[in-house]
């Protein structure tokens, strides 16, 4: 297997690393119940998603 012949610099392989940035997940508001929610998935406080219910949230 071919290994590196020097060692990569701290500036090189940080500006390789610029790219990997954590972003914050995309919220939104239930039109149900108006509780912020993961955009895409059933509310986890009425249980539901695009106008119908999901499932019956335990309480």
């Amino acid at each position: 297997m071919p290994n590196p012949k020097r060692k990569m610099s701290k500036t090189r392989r940080d500006k390789r690393r610029t790219h990997y940035k954590a972003t914050a997940p995309t919220l939104a508001r239930c039109s149900n119940c108006g509780e912020i929610k993961l955009s895409h998935r059933a509310c986890p406080n009425c249980g539901y998603y695009a106008g119908k219910s999901m499932f019956v949230p335990e309480q």
